[in-house]
């Protein structure tokens, strides 16, 4: 949503504007000295505050200290017993004695007022005042509030009021409405009313007797869970059910049944509005009525607490409560369906921990016990994976996205859990054996294509649109896939698939012949309706890979630097380690690059290497070592490049479909040319085999519409020419790298290719050109932010 929201502090009044407030309120000059005096102890009393200063002035008028002398046509007042009054009493006895003066019935009123919240509906309260007797109120009054309006009514002879009968007439309520509202105490707009302070609610609520409190509350909960109308009660559940619960304890089994029942819904609720907190202690709330024995009470009720307490401990990071929960419905010996939920959360919160092989087990143990198909967790051979996709081309039988997308509903739950687990299934693996994720990914669409739509059909078959644009070279039968999926979504009840079937559809397929910026603005977009629905792996997801598509476009490292900060604070703020380190790992690189912190920058890659070998996170050491590479290219540190290549093995292979894979690619083409042109024999030929048969991959994705390789191609060639003498060729190929890495917005890539140039002139005795690239290509670098790079004699 496009809110934007302007917050206006208002503060405390200074000595000099207090004494204008009280000088204007009292018509009065606010040079007088005895004005001043009077406003600078209200001023001491109540720190300035507007509205407690005007309060303290009617309270000094209502016990008659403050007085108006027609006389002498001003106000007058005894210093010493107004300074006796002020020094003594605090703005909440201010407000409390101020009630005390009130009529009996505005007093009632104000104390029912006080248990709905700040806000109320007039309807509400009446309802309340109309169905418990009025000694009943009395009996809940503090003494001191009786015994004062008690007099009162004496001295005004107002015996009347003092009815038990149940029914006041509508006249008494006006009449008290109109007290309280004109003294300042609450605003009342038709049904809507509100307390002016917060401090006048917590007053209203000292004229209820401690000990009657909790009780009070409870039989007002009561009153109005069987009052209400239900389009009424559904607004005020929350604080229908918040007064129910402070009486608890005094419930009976029958009242207690009923209590959890109303807490899990007003959970619920909450959950839907986002209130993940809020939501966490109205399901606690529900499983302490129900009690010890809650399983055997209402075993229905204390699944559905439980199984949704869960899930809010999980979304609010509370880990220690959800394991609990988890656990206790783990223990039971139910059907397997009814462990779904705590299933689910479990794969979820063991993943955003980085413990991605025990989330792995969790997913491929409870399709097991929903006996429906697993593969097993091990290596998948190229064999395995070519069977399994000719099997799912085979159902697919041409069919067009629009197809896919009118397949009928899924009406089994056991494959409807089944296609969630595989949804989980398919990040996991993706970490710990990404050989597995095609086996996953096929089995999500074949479930799909035999029995029907579901909300997790949107993710598989953009899963298979990631397979086709990456390892199995198909990016226009990839795309086919990937608009089917985005066709399934505009179905009713897929909005909560939205946010990762988008980022799927933006980060693995699109980038394969779209230009890769096209995908920023929509990744943006996903992680902020993540974030609403509380989808937040998701979301960082998509602020993670939009966070590196920004780098790979050549976005000013310093705009990236902030965006890469704000995104960890988020993802620590959320517990998304995995997204977190890998945006470290983008971070420290994007640092070295403006020449901060190099060499802590060093130490911090070596500990996320660290951290990915004890954990096997394949998938981040994969990013650190991609970073690493692009600082040695930039550095023109081809040793030490050529050296991470071999050793940081297939690469590649998991950073599957990504555009990161593309990217290192062709970091890694341009390594093998330059290892080439530094050797000779032996060493040189395998160089130049090794650099042909990566640039192989490259033309490939060009030949089949990539646009974001054109300028890598040409790179790579000039470089290609050079190393086999071509002189011709490698200027005409230069100047094209530069031409399009310009025409392509790719800024960091022109400056490489003007670096690259200069160094090919100046080999070739060309200062003048080599001194023209070198130029050229620090005027792209201190665009960029590369200041290490521009502080560098090149």
């Amino acid at each position: 949503m496009n809110v934007s929201i302007t917050k206006i502090k208002i503060g405390n009044l200074s000595v000099d504007y207090a004494v204008r407030l009280v000088a204007e309120a009292l018509g009065m000059d606010y040079d007088d000295s005895k004005v001043k005096s009077l406003a600078e102890t209200i001023h001491r009393k109540t720190e300035g505050n507007p509205f407690f200063m005007l309060m303290f002035l009617r309270s000094l008028y209502d016990e008659k200290l403050l007085k108006y002398n027609f006389g002498v046509m001003k106000w007058i007042w005894d210093e010493d017993a107004v300074n006796s009054k002020i020094v003594t009493e605090n703005v909440a006895t201010v407000l409390v004695n101020k009630m005390n003066r009130l009529q009996e019935e505005t007093q009632r009123m104000l104390m029912v007022a006080s248990c709905l919240g700040a806000a109320f509906r007039l309807s509400a309260v009446m309802e309340v005042m109309k169905n418990i007797p009025q000694v009943e109120m009395r009996g809940s009054m503090r003494a001191s509030a009786r015994s004062v309006s008690g007099t009162a009514a004496l001295l005004s002879s107002d015996l009347a009021n003092y009815s038990t009968n149940r029914d006041c007439s509508d006249s008494s309520y006006a009449t008290s409405i109109e007290e309280f509202e004109g003294e300042g105490l609450c605003e009342v707009e038709n049904e809507e009313c509100h307390f002016m302070h917060d401090q006048i609610q917590s007053a209203a609520f000292e004229l209820i007797s401690p000990e009657q409190r909790d009780s009070f509350r409870g039989r007002i909960g009561r009153i109005l869970l069987q009052s209400l109308p239900p389009e009424e009660l559904e607004a005020s559940l929350f604080e229908v059910v918040g007064l129910l619960n402070c009486a608890s304890s005094n419930a009976t089994d029958e009242e207690r049944v009923e209590l959890a029942r109303m807490n899990l819904k007003a959970g619920i609720k909450a959950s839907e509005n986002a209130a993940f907190d809020t939501a966490k202690v109205y399901f606690k709330e529900g499983r302490d009525a129900l009690g010890s024995r809650g399983w055997e009470g209402d075993y229905r009720a204390m699944l559905d607490l439980c199984s949704h307490g869960a899930n809010a401990c999980f979304l609010t990071g509370d880990f220690d409560s959800m394991n609990e929960l988890i656990d206790e419905v783990l223990s039971k010996d139910i059907d397997a369906k009814e462990k779904y939920r705590v299933s689910d959360i479990k794969v979820k919160s063991l993943y955003n921990v980085g413990k991605f092989d025990e989330s792995t087990n969790a997913a491929l143990g409870f399709n097991r016990q929903l006996d429906l198909p697993t593969p097993k967790k091990k290596p998948a051979s190229t064999f395995t994976i070519i069977r399994e996709f000719i099997r799912v081309k085979r159902l697919l039988k041409n069919k067009t996205a629009e197809d896919i997308a009118n397949l009928p509903e899924l009406d089994d739950e056991r494959y409807e859990m089944g296609q969630r687990m595989n949804e989980h299934l398919a990040t996991c693996v993706y970490h710990v054996e990404p050989t597995m994720l095609p086996l996953i990914v096929f089995q999500s669409v074949t479930t799909t294509l035999k029995h029907g739509l579901s909300s997790s059909s949107p993710s598989g078959i953009a899963g298979l649109g990631m397979m086709l644009c990456g390892p199995f070279g198909k990016p226009h039968e990839g795309l086919e896939m990937a608009r089917a999926a985005e066709l399934i979504l505009e179905k009713p009840g897929m909005r909560g698939s939205a946010v990762y079937t988008v980022f799927l559809t933006q980060s693995f397929c699109y980038h394969w012949i779209s230009p890769i910026q096209d995908t920023i603005e929509p990744l943006l977009e996903c992680y902020q309706i993540g974030l609403e629905v509380g989808d937040n792996g998701r979301a960082c997801w998509c602020a993670a890979t939009r966070n590196w598509h920004l780098f790979y476009v050549g976005r000013a490292l310093d705009s990236i630097h902030k965006e890469l900060e704000a995104s960890i604070r988020v993802m620590t703020l959320l517990k998304q380690d995995d997204c977190r380190l890998k945006t470290i790992a983008l971070l420290t690189t994007v640092k070295k690059l403006r020449g901060i912190d190099v060499e802590d920058g060093d130490e911090i890659m070596e500990s996320l290497l660290a951290t990915a070998a004890s954990t096997g996170d394949v998938t981040l050491s994969a990013h650190v070592n991609s970073m690493k590479l692009e600082e040695f290219v930039f550095d023109q540190e081809w040793k030490e490049a050529i050296d991470l290549v071999r050793k940081a093995g297939n690469v590649r292979l998991f950073l599957s479909c990504q555009f990161a894979s593309v990217r290192y690619t062709f970091l890694e083409a341009l390594t093998y040319v330059k290892a080439a042109q530094s050797a000779s024999g032996w060493e040189k030929r395998q160089m130049k085999k090794y650099a042909h048969k990566t640039i192989q991959l490259l033309r490939g994705w060009a030949r089949k519409g990539n646009v974001n390789v054109v300028h890598y191609l040409y790179i790579l060639d000039a470089e290609l020419a050079v190393l086999n003498g071509k002189n011709n060729k490698a200027k005409k190929s230069f100047s094209a790298a530069i031409t399009t890495s310009t025409r392509n917005g790719f800024l960091q890539d022109r400056a490489l290719a003007h670096e690259l140039t200069s160094a090919y002139f100046k080999a070739q005795g060309d200062d003048y050109w080599g001194n023209y690239h070198i130029e050229c290509s620090k005027r792209c670098y201190q665009e960029w932010g590369c200041n290490k790079k521009v502080e560098q004699r090149m």
